[in-house]
C-alpha cells in the first residue's frame, strides 16, 4: 500500500490554491528533481484550470543530469507548459525566473497589470530557499523537514512582478505506490507516516540495477548486482559498524544511513525515476484505483421477481 500523508494545514492549503488562482497569471510548480513525476501535485492540475504554468527542476545539483535533460524536454513538450533546472545555490536565478513567467504571459506586465506567480509545491522541494535565494536575504524560513512554510506570503522579485509563496502540499491520497516510497526517501514526508526500513529498502531495489557503481563505491560492497535489497541492506550495516548485541545487524540503523546518503547526495546524483517509467507507474496505480474503487461500490440487490 502507498505511503499517504496528508496533515490538516494541508487542506486549509489546498483551499488557499483555489482561491488564490483565480487571480494569477502564471503558476510555477516546484518540482524535486530526483523524482519529478513523484513530486508533481495531481490535485494542482486541477485547481490551476488550465493557467500557464512553469516547471522548475529543484535540487537539479542532487540529480542525474542525464535524466534531468529528459524530464525537462519532457514538461517543455507539453502545451502551455515551460520548464527550467534550477538548484537553489544558484545566486542569480531570479531573472531565468521572470524571464520564463513573462514568454508564458507575454500580455502581463508593468505597472498598470503586474504579473502575479504563483509558486507552490510539495513540502520541503526547497521553496523557501529559492524565494531566499531570489530576495537575497531570510524572505521565507527554511528547514530540512517536511511543512515549514505554514501560510501564504507575497513576494516582489520586482515593481511589476508579484510571487505568492504557499505552504507545501501533498494530495489526499497518494495512488502511485512507487511515489509514496520516492517521497519518502526524499523528506517531502512526515517521519511518522513511514518505517525507513521499508523506505530504504525500496530505495536499494531501485539502486541496485541502475546505480550499482554509486553503492558500490559508497559502501564497499563487491557486487552490487548479485545483492538483493535485504541483503544489501545488511551488508552496508556490517560495514558501517551498526551491529547490535550478538552479532546481529541494526537494519534500522543502516536504513538511516542509507536515506541519509540519498538525501546528501552521498551516493552521488541520483534520479529515482526516467518519464517513461513514471508513467507506467502512474497508469498501473490509476487501474489498481479504479479496481479499489469497483470493489467499494455496494452490490446491486437482484430485483424482486414477479409471482405468477
Amino acid at each position: 500500500m502507498a505511503i499517504q500523508w496528508f496533515p490538516g494545514h494541508m487542506h486549509l492549503t489546498r483551499k488557499a490554491i483555489g482561491e488564490r488562482i483565480k487571480d494569477i497569471d502564471v503558476v510555477i510548480e516546484m518540482l524535486d528533481a530526483r523524482l519529478p513525476g513523484s513530486s508533481a501535485n495531481p490535485m494542482l492540475a486541477e485547481l490551476i484550470k488550465g493557467k500557464p504554468a512553469l516547471k522548475i527542476l529543484s535540487k537539479q545539483d542532487l540529480a542525474d543530469p542525464a535524466r534531468t535533460a529528459q524530464w525537462l524536454a519532457h514538461y517543455n513538450a507539453l502545451p502551455g507548459v515551460s520548464a527550467l533546472g534550477l538548484d537553489t545555490s544558484m545566486s542569480s536565478p531570479a531573472n531565468a525566473l521572470i524571464d520564463a513567467c513573462k514568454q508564458l504571459a507575454p500580455n502581463r506586465g508593468g505597472m498598470v497589470k503586474p504579473m502575479r506567480v504563483l509558486i507552490c509545491g510539495i513540502p520541503n522541494v526547497g521553496k523557501s530557499t529559492l524565494i531566499n535565494t531570489l530576495k537575497g536575504k531570510r524572505a521565507a524560513k527554511t528547514g530540512d523537514e517536511a511543512g515549514v512554510t505554514k501560510q501564504e506570503a507575497r513576494v516582489a522579485l520586482a515593481d511589476d512582478f508579484y510571487l505568492y509563496d504557499t505552504p507545501g502540499v501533498l494530495w489526499p491520497r497518494i495512488i502511485v505506490e512507487q511515489s509514496g516510497f520516492n517521497l519518502a526517501a526524499s523528506g517531502a514526508i512526515g517521519v511518522n507516516a513511514f518505517d525507513e526500513e521499508v523506505v530504504a529498502l525500496e530505495l536499494l531495489n531501485y539502486l541496485i540495477p541502475h546505480y550499482p557503481q554509486a553503492l558500490s563505491e559508497r559502501y564497499k560492497v563487491q557486487d552490487v548486482a548479485s545483492h538483493t535489497d535485504e541483503s544489501l541492506l545488511e551488508a552496508i550495516a556490517r560495514q558501517r559498524g551498526a551491529i547490535q548485541s550478538g552479532g546481529r545487524v541494526n537494519t534500522t540503523k543502516a536504513a538511516e544511513i542509507v536515506i541519509h546518503d540519498f538525501r546528501s547526495a552521498a551516493l552521488g546524483r541520483l534520479t529515482l525515476e526516467t518519464p517513461e517509467e513514471f508513467a507506467l507507474w502512474l497508469a498501473e496505480g490509476k487501474r489498481a484505483d479504479a479496481d479499489r474503487a469497483q470493489r467499494k461500490k455496494p452490490a446491486t440487490p437482484p430485483k424482486n421477481s414477479q409471482r405468477r
